[in-house]
């Protein structure tokens, strides 16, 4: 009978990399936190939370695509795919995708393990005949998949258009490295964000209710537990707004007076002002999200979206090597 198992992925030396990059994003020219670091287990709920909000679209629009098109996924796809869900939080829309495609094992990787954990023992009682694995991994600076994850027809699920975290570079080799863990018969199915109007691009990241706001300020609590830091949330405002010369959303965290951040080690002076960028939410055109995945050795490329164009689900096989 399938089983569910959790495997903690985590490099010896992750807590010394962590420490490092922190360190090294707040002591820039312009201070920086990665967006994986939004992500602790209650960032991950937050989230869940912004992905019900009216102002954000993408959640609803690339649901409505899978349910619209489910037939043709399934098809272009087929069956028995080992189903490695990218960033799978709650894993919500990867069981979307059970019924269609029949996994032959899932496997659900994400930086906060807490989260992940609670989410997969849920869901193995929901599917209690599919094979379900945990990774708790980085994947953003690395992926290198264990011996538990099946090595034939792996589907890299990667949903969300997380993928526009990365710059285009970045992503063009993050995908590469997706490739480099599929044999042959691998595959890869993706949702991308597409450029839009700048109104609702700045609304679906600065809400009404500010859910987004507390997203973006939590990252402060969880860099003072992993750096030692002692950033008062208080004292910041969160900023989001899309960038058109960038085609990219992009969220900041403002200084609200001129303030002092210390850390063992190290400090850092603000002006009241001036801003940590946190997140960059790239927007693509349609042709320039295919020419991205083919740069990464993904080819057939099969193309759905919603009637407004919004928001693309893509899958497209590897090229053969």
């Amino acid at each position: 009978m399938p089983t569910s198992s959790l495997a903690e992925a985590r490099d010896a030396r992750a807590s010394g990399a962590i420490v490092s990059e922190l360190t090294a994003g707040l002591l820039g020219k312009s201070a920086a936190i990665s967006p994986k670091f939004l992500y602790d287990a209650l960032g991950s709920r937050l989230f869940e939370a912004i992905c019900e909000l009216p102002e954000y679209y993408p959640t609803r629009t690339e649901a409505a695509i899978v349910a619209r098109h489910g037939a043709d996924i399934a098809r272009a796809v087929g069956v028995g795919t080992t189903l490695i869900d990218l960033g799978a939080g709650n894993c919500a829309k990867a069981a979307r995708l059970f019924p269609l495609l029949h996994p032959a094992q899932y496997v659900a990787v994400d930086i906060s393990y807490d989260f992940l954990r609670e989410s997969i023992e849920r869901l193995q009682q929901r599917f209690p005949h599919i094979e379900m694995t945990g990774l708790g991994l980085d994947f953003s600076s690395h992926l290198d998949l264990p011996g538990v994850v099946r090595p034939g027809k792996r589907l890299f699920f990667y949903p969300g258009s997380s993928i526009g975290n990365y710059t285009p570079d970045e992503a063009r080799d993050f995908l590469r490295r997706a490739r480099d863990e599929c044999d042959d018969d691998g595959a890869l199915l993706i949702g991308i964000d597409l450029v839009k109007d700048a109104a609702t691009l700045d609304a679906a990241y600065d809400d009404a209710i500010g859910v987004t706001a507390a997203f973006n300020l939590n990252i402060l609590r969880h860099v003072n537990l992993l750096l030692g830091a002692d950033f008062d949330v208080a004292q910041w405002r969160h900023r989001g707004f899309f960038n058109a010369d960038d085609s990219r959303v992009e969220m900041h965290l403002e200084a609200r007076e001129a303030l002092t951040v210390r850390w063992p080690g190290g400090e850092r002076r603000f002006a009241a002002g001036e801003r940590i960028h946190t997140e960059n939410s790239y927007k693509y055109r349609q042709s320039a999200a295919v020419g991205l995945l083919e740069q990464a050795g993904f080819q057939s490329v099969h193309v759905w979206t919603d009637p407004d164009q919004w928001f693309a689900v893509i899958y497209a096989r590897a090229i053969a090597r």
